[in-house]
């Protein structure tokens, strides 16, 4: 296809060496933050150590270089053959905490079972978004704009919980009694409006940096008042080796459902990515070379979510992000992705890089991810006014967020429930996104 005009390089263009890692650093700026926030949510949670935490950022790090490296290179039928970036998953934080909980609990708070009840159910799950991608066309009637722009919605919603705790000191700051203190709520209300400070800029360089740059006067701040202990980094290892299954492997078929869902709902989600980089790359969004890319990226969506598990790490999605900065730059060549794959990967195998990012304090994290939550809500709710707001919808929307909701602010209320049934639908999002599914599958209105 011809290249768009707005294109400065096309997709298999070389551009020179210093364009191709100015490019490659914009973009690391858009992801980098995103990458490594679901682990310190998911580790700060779960009560893991400093130097779990650091290995797990590390791992996150590592993967999503792989994970980038064959979306853009495309191995067979596996990759989009584009510059499709992938990084860790905010949509899996909810049940992936969920799957910890139960494996600490089954091994009486040993880290590494909780692990393994996380790495089991996100192995055997990430099958289904495999097998989604033979059959997309299918999917897409499954899983309705309508659908999908509830279940988004609920993904922010019910991470909004975890944003907010982290701003009142998390759990450690549960156990030391300072939780909600001034101290703690100042720290998050300063990243939040320094974020949106210079997310307001016109100069596109601090509206791209503008999480990265309120981190870091979170962080200045945190260190002055006494939050951060770099002494903790000293005997951090020169190099962090990749282990295969480091924790081992342990599966609940409760938690392999819940966690199956939002494969699902991923795989349209990367299937719409794809599309939108097409475009803007100004390639085919119709026929069978589109087909075949469209196929291959969220075939490479599910495996790299597999090999992420072999590695330690939580599954992966193409960041949209992503798309918005190929419209910037005006460079859509896949060769820039390589250099993004190798800086992740160089950035992962380093142990510093990890625990030097575990150290942030929860108030500064929590600051930012409270707004970064509410913007996947919002996304969320931008899908579904994408579409006709008929009474079916309205009835759609209404029991799905009211039962999703429901077990997020009354966790309780499936105590009395068999264990099966509790780990599926302990989660919101679990229980909304089927309850969208059914109930937009089976009401019938005439409008």
């Amino acid at each position: 296809m011809e290249k768009s005009k707005e294109l400065i390089y096309g997709l298999n263009d070389r551009p020179p060496i210093r364009e191709t890692i100015f490019a490659a650093l914009q973009h690391l700026l858009a992801i980098f933050v995103a990458i490594i926030t679901p682990p310190l949510i998911i580790s700060s949670a779960l009560k893991f150590d400093l130097d779990t935490t650091g290995f797990l950022v590390s791992m996150s790090l590592f993967v999503s270089g792989l994970a980038t490296f064959i979306q853009c290179r495309r191995f067979g039928p596996i990759g989009a053959g584009l510059l499709c970036i992938q990084g860790t998953s905010f949509s899996f934080i909810s049940p992936i905490i969920g799957a910890g909980m139960l494996g600490m609990i089954n091994g009486k708070m040993n880290i590494e079972m909780g692990l393994s009840y996380i790495f089991g159910a996100c192995l055997v799950a990430s099958v289904v978004e495999m097998v989604v991608s033979r059959l997309l066309p299918y999917t897409r009637k499954i899983i309705t704009p309508l659908v999908s722009g509830i279940v988004v919605s609920l993904i922010g919603m019910c991470l909004i919980k975890a944003g907010i705790n982290s701003c009142g000191g998390g759990q450690s700051a549960v156990d030391a009694g300072t939780f909600g203190s001034m101290q703690n709520l100042g720290l998050a209300l300063l990243v939040l409006v320094s974020i949106i400070f210079f997310n307001r800029s016109n100069n596109r360089f601090l509206r791209m940096g503008s999480i990265v740059l309120g981190l870091l006067i979170g962080c200045v701040a945190a260190y002055a008042l006494n939050m951060i202990d770099f002494s903790s980094l000293k005997g951090s290892g020169s190099l962090n080796i990749p282990v295969p299954f480091k924790y081992g492997l342990n599966f609940d078929l409760g938690t392999i459902i819940g966690i199956g869902l939002i494969y699902l709902v991923t795989a349209v989600e990367a299937f719409g990515d794809i599309t939108a980089n097409s475009l803007i790359s100004g390639e085919p969004v119709e026929g069978p070379v589109f087909l075949k890319r469209a196929q291959g990226g969220v075939l490479a969506d599910g495996f790299n979510s597999c090999l992420a598990a072999v590695f330690n790490s939580f599954p992966n999605s193409i960041f949209a992000q992503n798309n918005g900065m190929i419209q910037l730059t005006g460079v859509a060549s896949r060769y820039v992705g390589y250099f993004i794959a190798g800086a992740l990967v160089l950035l992962g195998l380093f142990p510093v890089v990890g625990k030097v990012f575990s150290l942030i304090p929860d108030p500064v994290l929590g600051g930012a991810t409270l707004l970064m939550f509410g913007t996947v809500a919002a996304a969320g709710i931008r899908i579904i006014a994408s579409t006709e707001i008929t009474r079916k919808a309205v009835l759609v929307m209404a029991i799905s967020f009211a039962m999703g909701l429901s077990v997020e602010l009354v966790p309780g209320i499936l105590d009395k429930m068999p264990d099966i049934i509790k780990n599926i639908f302990s989660s919101g999002i679990t229980t909304g996104g089927l309850t969208a599914i059914l109930a937009n599958a089976f009401i019938r209105i005439k409008e």
